[in-house]
């Protein structure tokens, strides 16, 4: 089983509310995940900086040019709330890896396509997989089409963190494990209600639980229908 340090601190110098959390690998490594907002996720670990779907213009604005230049830069799917060429931009330098979906891809010009369960290894000790995002309530399949956007499995020295992207509670998921941190998406009707994300987070028991891309949604619910298992449920900036 993988230790994990928590600590919180308010340290974002472009967004002063942005709440961080520290993890640690089973070897010891840090791994800091900074919440920005709605999708926009920063991990550092061990010198290696992270950014999942990036976006700057969206409320509350991010200024992207007072981050460190991005390693890595996972983009989910397509759209406004989850592609921003400018924050990319922003975030790029030399040497910068770009990975998204092929539609992703196509729009910017550029960056490495992962399709649903590709698997790459990027680094000593970090690996990343594809998974499944998609809607399967009548109604709502239009958003997220089945086998369009992706969710990611990030891996670092061993602690596995699950990046679900724009997704309900789908049949693939029963063949997610083993995950240590999760991040689940609760806003109807383009993603899942609350019971919808406390139903997934039984299913692949995550350590620790963040619901993100939560927008309006009473996001407290999550907490109240996951009380007395062991899953940790922490709320954070990602309205």
């Amino acid at each position: 089983m993988l230790s994990m340090l928590f600590i919180m601190v308010y340290a974002c110098a472009s967004n002063p509310n942005a709440t961080q959390d520290t993890f640690k690998t089973r070897t010891g490594k840090k791994v800091v995940i900074t919440a920005i907002k709605h999708a926009s996720i920063r991990i550092t670990y061990h010198g290696t900086e992270f950014e999942i779907d990036p976006v700057g213009e969206m409320d509350p604005k991010t200024d992207y040019s007072k981050f460190p230049k991005a390693d890595y830069i996972l983009i989910t799917h397509e759209h406004f709330d989850h592609l921003d060429k400018a924050a990319i931009a922003s975030l790029e330098k030399k040497g910068t890896v770009m990975i998204a979906n092929k539609n992703s891809v196509d729009m910017l010009g550029k960056g490495k396509v992962m399709n649903n369960w590709d698997s790459l290894t990027l680094a000593k000790g970090i690996s990343l997989k594809a998974v499944p995002a998609y809607n399967i309530t009548p109604g709502h399949t239009q958003f997220h089409p089945q086998g369009r956007d992706n969710g990611y499995i990030l891996t670092l020295d061993g602690l596995r963190i699950y990046i679900a992207g724009d997704t309900e509670d789908i049949n693939e998921m029963k063949d997610i494990h083993d995950i240590d941190i999760a991040f689940l998406p609760c806003n109807q009707p383009y993603t899942m209600t609350p019971e919808q994300v406390a139903k997934v987070a039984r299913i692949i028991k995550p350590k620790v639980l963040f619901p993100y891309h939560y927008s309006s949604t009473k996001i407290e619910q999550v907490s109240q229908l996951l009380r007395g298992t062991h899953i940790d449920v922490r709320i954070r900036n990602y309205q």
